[in-house]
């Protein structure tokens, strides 16, 4: 029996927590999970991969930023459904920018990291506010109008991409290409917000647009009334 089949993968319904550490300092550098499929490409390959369950599927660490960790060692728990990987890490662990994902001090809420890099480009606007939007979750409502879109009532944030699109639709009619841009930029951050409140990656609007490529639009329509 290998290695991977020791793991109660049924149990542990199908993912297991993966704790990374920087092999030469032992500095935690963050927490995710993988899949059979995505521990053996990290095996096979010598490269972290995990299962993001954001994303709803496998992703290769540093696919987007080029942050990769390539393994030095990986150590399964005594009770077999933890593992712990030792990395040698290019670049930073964090989308933040941060060499590790836990900064913030809970005592203090001071953040203890400082940001390195700048992930921006690396990642893309659209991700790297969905990711923003996801952090002021539990900020005051009274200082980050998203926090306040967040926890206020949901018929509030769901009206805001109605408001939005109308607006959008009236500077397509008017043909004014500025008004046009701005009003798009709103529509994407409110629709970037009601992800964000039901923990929905865009990634995964990507997927979904990525397998309509070679379908056509008559028949994607079809396919959803089928169902």
């Amino acid at each position: 029996m290998s290695q991977i089949d020791t793991i109660d993968w049924e149990k542990m319904d199908g993912l297991i927590p993966v704790v990374t550490q920087e092999a030469s300092t032992n500095e935690v550098l963050m927490l995710a999970y993988m899949d059979k499929e995505a521990l053996t490409l990290t095996l096979e390959s010598n490269i972290a991969h995990y299962f993001s369950r954001s994303k709803q599927r496998i992703w290769k660490k540093g696919e987007s930023s080029g942050h990769t960790q390539e393994i030095v060692d990986i150590m399964l728990d005594c009770d077999n459904d933890t593992i712990l990987l030792k990395v040698n890490q290019t670049g930073v662990a964090c989308h933040t920018g941060r060499k590790s994902c836990f900064f913030t001090s809970m005592k203090t809420n001071e953040e203890v990291l400082p940001v390195e890099v700048d992930t921006t480009a690396a990642y893309g606007v659209i991700d790297t506010l969905y990711h923003t939007i996801q952090e002021k979750k539990n900020d005051d409502p009274k200082k980050s109008y998203t926090a306040k879109l967040l926890q206020g009532e949901e018929n509030s944030m769901l009206k805001k991409i109605v408001e939005e699109s109308g607006e959008f639709t009236f500077a397509i009619k008017d043909n004014d290409t500025e008004e046009i841009i701005y009003e798009a930029a709103d529509i994407t951050y409110h629709v970037l917000v009601a992800l964000a409140s039901k923990n929905v990656s865009p990634d995964r609007v990507k997927q979904e647009l990525a397998r309509r490529f070679g379908i056509s639009g008559i028949e994607e329509k079809n396919s959803r009334t089928e169902k």
